[in-house]
């Protein structure tokens, strides 16, 4: 299954899928030539389109200074702070346009971001942390949320009354993503989540993420820099270089690309792990849209 359907190679636009639907037909989260600018005069994101698919896992990638954060505070419609607006183009979310929306609806349409650093309440509790993410629903359904949250995190459960400043970087990665989940959202999107992290905390949170796209079926869009871990875990792929998404495919095809090897994962065909100073000759496909 795709996240999304193959873009920049001749195919017709109408074509259907292996399932016999078109290949949009079930996008839960559509972005059309999405246009985004700084103080007005600083163009972030040009002309980005992508699809996330109900139930997939997509995995947006890119170098840092890509626009992949930019893209997911336009969706959570939290530009304002940076001054940031979007200028073109449209953001639909189960088949509404929410580019113009106040991020607490954005929030209850069923749309949460953990933003990278986890931006905890720090001077809260862990299960403080976590009831502020289920504000959105009853207190009886935030207290069920809460106790699967303990569950799917058992590492929490003793530390429920922790401040949660005090608590090591991959706990308060769970108390974030916990934190998000308390509303059950329909799309989770999520920065970053793997950054600083000892390797075996990362495998946790993947594990994580995958049992929910697979097991509960949740949508996931997921900025990472792990090139290789994302892919291996996704259902589609996008890559984006100075605002602009420059490839997307699956995520065989994409580890199948050399150029992609070479420059993202940083390997050879030989299979030597090569410098990104050192690579000279990246052809990267680009696919501006008009």
């Amino acid at each position: 299954m795709s996240g999304a359907p193959p873009r920049g190679r001749e195919t017709d636009p109408a074509s259907t899928t292996a399932e016999g639907m078109t290949a949009t037909s079930s996008a839960l989260l559509e972005l059309t030539n999405v246009q985004i600018f700084y103080d007005k005069a600083i163009e972030a994101v040009r002309d980005v389109s992508l699809s996330v698919k109900k139930g997939s896992l997509v995995a947006l990638l890119g170098a840092n200074g890509a626009g992949k954060t930019t893209v997911l505070k336009a969706i959570s419609g939290i530009l304002f702070p940076e001054d940031g607006t979007v200028e073109g183009g449209t953001i639909e979310f189960d088949g509404k346009n929410i580019a113009a929306m106040e991020p607490d609806e954005i929030v209850r349409s069923g749309i949460v971001l953990v933003p990278e650093g986890r931006q905890l309440f720090d001077t809260l509790t862990v299960e403080e942390n976590l009831i502020m993410g289920g504000y959105t629903t009853t207190q009886r359904n935030a207290a069920e949320a809460l106790e699967r949250i303990y569950d799917m995190f058992p590492a929490l459960t003793g530390r429920r009354h922790s401040v949660s400043g005090y608590l090591s970087g991959g706990e308060q990665q769970m108390v974030a993503l916990g934190r998000a989940l308390m509303s059950k959202p329909k799309l989770l999107m999520l920065d970053e989540p793997t950054l600083g992290l000892a390797p075996q905390i990362i495998e946790e949170i993947f594990s994580t993420i995958s049992a929910l796209v697979r097991e509960e079926g949740t949508t996931v869009l997921l900025v990472e820099q792990n090139a290789q871990l994302a892919l291996s875990v996704a259902d589609y792929g996008y890559i984006m270089e100075n605002g602009r998404v420059v490839l997307d495919d699956t995520p065989e095809r994409l580890l199948r690309n050399d150029d992609i090897c070479e420059f993202y994962l940083g390997f050879s065909d030989a299979g030597a792990r090569k410098n990104m100073r050192d690579v000279k000759h990246y052809k990267r496909r680009k696919r501006w849209l008009s």
